[in-house]
């Protein structure tokens, strides 16, 4: 993180699950943090305020009052150290890719319910989390609601990452004319799984202009937020959405 903002990182864009991914579920529920006494989130507000920075904190396992499950949360913090938003993600990992025990996110993770818009120096804000990628109707509404810039922190499985991974945040910045900042975990974790990598930031044409090959490492690029404006005045896709039916045969 300090290398990033030594080479000018003002928006700071971590992985999901960043400070803890767990050898089993249990294990992450065992360690749900508390908002109120976040080691993981004392830790970006101090960066932030520190290095005078926002950082997009990925994703943490957050404790659900009343609950035996827990949340998969994306916080927000200025350049201040403050909080500025918090999404909690809204549709889980349910699946099976066959050759790998199952992923059922579902049974320990509540979803959220809420699509998040925030107001930043760097444009209007959307946050995501790794599946919900493959929702364009969310990206959709986060563009309708202004967001210019939308973050992806994933921990995209090395097989689905490897086919779909590139193709869908690309398309998710062409549908909308928006940034798409993506932060991929990546390697072998001590649950035998292995995650995809390859963080990217993909401009409003679908184009790649940063992209960090497997391995550790970040992606720095410069946002021009004209590129938003001319696309999305060249061809006006947001406003020429229009509700239908569907009619079956």
């Amino acid at each position: 993180m300090s290398a990033a903002v030594r080479q000018g990182a003002g928006l700071l864009v971590l992985p999901e699950n960043f400070s803890f991914m767990g050898r089993s579920d249990e294990e992450k529920l065992a360690h749900r943090e508390n908002v109120a006494a976040s080691p993981s989130l004392q830790f970006l507000q101090e960066f932030a305020a520190r290095h005078r920075v926002w950082v997009v904190g990925g994703s943490i396992a957050i404790r659900l009052e009343g609950s035996e499950r827990m949340s998969n949360s994306c916080f927000v913090f200025d350049e201040t150290g403050q909080i500025r938003a918090r999404y909690d993600k809204i549709h889980l990992f349910d699946v099976d890719l066959g050759g790998e025990i199952p992923y059922r996110e579902s049974d320990w993770v509540a979803a959220g319910e809420k699509a998040v818009v925030v107001a930043t120096p760097f444009g209007r804000l959307g946050l995501t989390i790794c599946y919900d990628l493959r929702f364009p109707e969310l990206f959709s509404a986060l563009a309708m609601a202004g967001a210019e810039l939308i973050t992806v922190p994933a921990a995209f499985t090395q097989v689905t990452g490897q086919a779909h991974w590139e193709v869908l945040l690309r398309a998710r910045a062409i549908e909308n004319f928006a940034y798409i900042l993506a932060a991929g975990q990546g390697g072998h974790h001590a649950n035998g799984r292995r995650t995809h990598g390859h963080s990217l930031i993909v401009e409003p044409w679908g184009q790649v202009v940063a992209h960090c090959p497997e391995g550790p490492g970040f992606v720095v690029a410069e946002l021009q937020a004209e590129r938003i404006a001319q696309n999305r005045q060249r061809i006006p896709c947001l406003q020429h959405r229009r509700p239908f039916t569907v009619q079956q045969g």
